[in-house]
C-alpha cells in the first residue's frame, strides 16, 4: 500500500490477556504491526488525563470526583494533547528511526490532586471519593458497560493498581508532556462554562 512508517498509541500496561481491556487488545495490535514488517513507532501513553472529564459534571454538582484508585495513589498520566505532539514528532523522524515510547505528564498525579484541580478551577471544595473493590462491576454496569465489558474494565483497573503499586514495572526514563494536570482540567472546567 506504500505505508512507509507507522506511529501507533498504545498504553502502559499493555500486555497479552483475555479480558483486560485495552491491555490485551493494545498489545495484539503492537504484535500485529511488527509482524507486517512496516517500520512502526509505538507510544505507550500513561492514563489519559481525559478521562477525568466524566468528573466535571460530579465535581460541580456534588463536590466530588469518583475514582476506582486510591485517593492519594500517583498515576502516570497525559495529556492527549501531549500525546498527540508526540505522534507528530515520531511521523516526522526519518523512517528508520522507531522503537517503543513511554509518555506521561510532566509528573505523576492521584484522585486526590484530581480533585484538588477542579477545586481550584471550580473555585468550590471538591474531594476524591473511592468507589471499593467489590463495587467496580456494579458501577461500569450503571454507567453503561455490559457486563462483560465491566469485567474487562474492572480488571484493567486492577492491573493498573498492581502496575503503580511497583508489582509490575513502570518505565525509568518517560519521555514527559508539557500539559500539567492542573491546566488540563483547568481547561475543561473554562470550556464547559462557555457551553
Amino acid at each position: 500500500m506504500g505505508i512507509e512508517k507507522v506511529v501507533v498509541e498504545s498504553t502502559y500496561g499493555a500486555q497479552p490477556g483475555d479480558k483486560i481491556g485495552d491491555l490485551g487488545v493494545l498489545y495484539e495490535l503492537e504484535i500485529g504491526l511488527a509482524k507486517t514488517g512496516i517500520p512502526t513507532s509505538v507510544i505507550r501513553a500513561a492514563y489519559y488525563m481525559s478521562n477525568w472529564d466524566i468528573s466535571l459534571p460530579t465535581a460541580q454538582k456534588e463536590g466530588k470526583v469518583h475514582t476506582f484508585f486510591p485517593p492519594d495513589l500517583k498515576l502516570p498520566m497525559a495529556a492527549p494533547g501531549d500525546l498527540g505532539r508526540m505522534a507528530a514528532k515520531l511521523l516526522m523522524e526519518p523512517i528508520g528511526e522507531t522503537g517503543l515510547y513511554y509518555v506521561e505528564g510532566p509528573k505523576r498525579y492521584s484522585s486526590a490532586d484530581v480533585a484538588a484541580a477542579f477545586e481550584s478551577a471550580l473555585g468550590r471544595p471538591v474531594k476524591a471519593v473511592q468507589t471499593p473493590h467489590e463495587q467496580w462491576n456494579t458501577a461500569l454496569k450503571a454507567a453503561g458497560f455490559s457486563s462483560e465489558g465491566a469485567d474487562s474494565m474492572a480488571a484493567m483497573t486492577a492491573i493498573t493498581i498492581e502496575m503503580i503499586e511497583g508489582k509490575l514495572e513502570l518505565p525509568s526514563a518517560p519521555e514527559r508532556g508539557a500539559t500539567s494536570l492542573e491546566s488540563y482540567i483547568s481547561a475543561i472546567v473554562a470550556e464547559s462554562s462557555k457551553n
